[in-house]
C-alpha cells in the first residue's frame, strides 16, 4: 500500500522542510510506508525561494515531486493538483506552516483505520485570529445550511481519504472549488479527530478578507439553495399581498369613505415583486443546475513537475491552456 502526502506551499520556504522531514519520521514510526510528498508550490510571491527550496528536497529525497503552479490557484485547487498527481492507495492532505503539525497523524491514522473513508483533524483550540476564527465559523454555518454538512461533523485542512474518494473527487472539473461540498458527495462514512493545533512556525497566514470571501463563495457552486430561498421568498411575498389585498376590501366593504391608495399601492408592489423573485428563482433552478454541470475555467495550471534530479517534466491539468 503506498501512502501519498500533499502539502499546498506558499510562501513556505522557511517551513517547508521541517514539515516533510518530520513527516517522513511519523510515517517511518508508523509503519506507513512506502510513501511520497506531492509538494504544490501555489506561485509563491516571494522570488522562488519556495520553489527552490522544493526542489532541493526533490533532489535530496525520491520521494517527493513538486508541482509548479503557472499562477495562483487558491488552497483548494492546489490540493486538486496534487490529488490529481498522487498514486496512493491513502492520501494525507497537511499544511505548510506546522500548525497542522506531523506529530498529530497517530491520532488520525487511529481512527481512519478502524474503516472510515475520511478522517478529519480537528481543533478544540485554534491558534488562528479572532478574524480567521470569526470566517470558519461563517464556512462551518454555510456548508451546514447549503450542503447538508452533519452537525457533528468538524473538518480543517488536516485529513485522509481512500483512494476511491479522489479518484471521485478529480473528476470534478470547475475552479470553483471547494473540498468539503466535493467529500460530502461520494461519502459520509467521516471521523471527526480533535487534535493539537500548533502556533505558526513563521510568517503570517495568507489568506486576506477577499480570500476568504472567495473561498466561501466557492460552496455556492454545490448547492441551489439560495435559488430556492429566492423562490419561497417570492411565493411568502406573494401570500402576504394576497393577504394584503383581501385585508383592503374588507376595509372597504366596512368603511367605505376610508381612503386605501397607499395601501394598494403597497399591495401592488408587494404582489409583482413577489411574482417577479417567483419566476427568477424559477428560472435560476434550471440555471443553475446547467451551471452547476457546465463549467470550463481551469482550476489549476501546471508550469512545471519536478522529481528530483530527472529531467523536468512540462504540462499542464485540470484544464489546459
Amino acid at each position: 500500500m503506498l501512502y501519498s502526502i500533499i502539502i499546498p506551499c506558499y510562501q513556505s520556504s522557511h517551513t517547508i522542510r521541517q514539515v516533510v522531514e518530520l513527516t517522513m519520521d511519523e510515517m517511518e514510526g508508523l509503519g506507513k510506508t512506502p510513501y511520497e510528498f506531492v509538494l504544490v508550490d501555489d506561485f509563491s510571491p516571494d522570488g522562488g525561494e519556495t520553489i527552490c527550496e522544493l526542489r532541493r528536497l526533490a533532489d535530496e529525497y525520491p520521494s517527493v515531486r513538486v508541482i509548479e503552479l503557472a499562477q495562483n490557484a487558491g488552497q483548494h485547487n492546489a490540493v486538486m493538483a496534487g490529488l490529481n498527481e498522487v498514486q496512493g492507495d491513502v492520501i494525507v492532505c497537511m499544511d505548510d506552516d506546522l500548525q497542522t503539525h506531523p506529530s498529530q497523524l497517530p491520532a488520525l491514522f487511529a481512527e481512519f483505520d478502524k474503516g472510515y473513508d475520511i478522517a478529519y483533524g480537528y481543533y478544540p483550540e485554534k491558534k488562528h485570529s479572532p478574524f480567521r476564527n470569526f470566517g470558519s465559523w461563517v464556512n462551518y454555518m454555510s456548508v451546514r445550511i447549503l450542503i447538508n454538512k452533519p452537525k457533528e461533523l468538524k473538518t480543517s485542512s488536516f485529513w485522509i481519504i481512500r483512494k476511491f474518494i479522489r479518484d471521485y473527487s478529480i473528476q470534478y472539473r470547475s475552479s470553483f472549488t471547494h473540498l468539503q461540498g466535493i467529500f460530502l458527495r461520494t461519502t459520509r462514512n467521516i471521523v471527526s479527530v480533535p487534535i493539537q493545533h500548533f502556533d505558526r512556525a513563521y510568517g503570517h497566514s495568507g489568506y486576506t478578507l477577499k480570500k476568504l470571501v472567495n473561498l466561501w463563495s466557492n460552496i455556492m457552486g454545490y448547492s441551489i439553495v439560495p435559488l430556492r430561498i429566492a423562490r419561497n421568498a417570492g411565493v411568502f411575498f406573494s401570500l402576504i399581498s394576497i393577504c394584503g389585498a383581501i385585508g383592503i376590501a374588507l376595509k372597504k366593504l366596512i368603511a367605505p369613505t376610508s381612503a386605501v391608495g397607499w395601501y394598494s399601492m403597497m399591495v401592488a408592489i408587494c404582489f409583482f415583486s413577489g411574482l417577479i423573485m417567483l419566476f427568477l428563482g424559477l428560472i435560476g433552478e434550471y440555471l443553475g443546475r446547467m451551471y452547476l454541470g457546465q463549467s470550463n475555467n481551469p482550476q489549476f495550471v501546471v508550469r512545471c513537475l519536478y522529481e528530483g534530479k530527472l529531467e523536468d517534466k512540462d504540462g499542464d491539468s485540470g484544464g489546459s491552456e
